[in-house]
């Protein structure tokens, strides 16, 4: 297997299974309702932000595999637009997985020596970097999630 197809299928772990720690993004969001999405606990993010900040930079690498040039900022990275019912917490969940196999079958793609390639600017290392960093992202925004999840599950002590 290449390095991109192991990177690929890395990538589909974290959103579909298959990975190390046993839990992934559809799983996870299988369940949650529009209204645990957009309830607030404490003052972190709500999992509908998370979810639409983890397909954020999804979104934006996707373009650049697709031969597209990267229109992202990081301070837009958090700006869900409103959600206002279950069907629209539905939609950006299928965007972020339908969008997740998307990504995974453009670096399926990737011929190994462009994985050494800089990555549209030099400040953002190589193509390697970005996509090793978008799966430790997606990671790491799992676990707040799962953590969420269930704080808002939990019956009130």
């Amino acid at each position: 297997m290449t390095l991109p197809e192991q990177l690929s299928q890395h990538f589909r772990a974290v959103h579909t299974g298959g990975n190390w720690t046993s839990v992934n993004l559809k799983d996870l969001l299988a369940d949650v309702t529009y209204l645990e999405a957009t309830t607030p606990v404490s003052n972190l993010n709500t999992i509908a932000v998370l979810v639409f900040h983890v397909n954020y930079y999804v979104s934006a690498v996707l373009k650049v595999l697709q031969g597209e040039k990267l229109q992202a900022s990081d301070k837009f990275s958090f700006d869900l637009p409103p959600l206002q019912n279950e069907s629209g917490w539905q939609q950006l969940v299928a965007k972020t997985l339908r969008e997740a196999e998307a990504f995974a079958a453009e670096v399926e793609k990737l011929q190994e020596d462009q994985l050494t390639i800089v990555f549209e600017d030099p400040k953002y290392g190589n193509y390697y970097r970005n996509i090793a960093g978008i799966i430790e992202h997606t990671h790491y925004h799992l676990g707040q999630i799962a953590v969420i999840r269930k704080l808002l599950r939990q019956p009130l002590a």
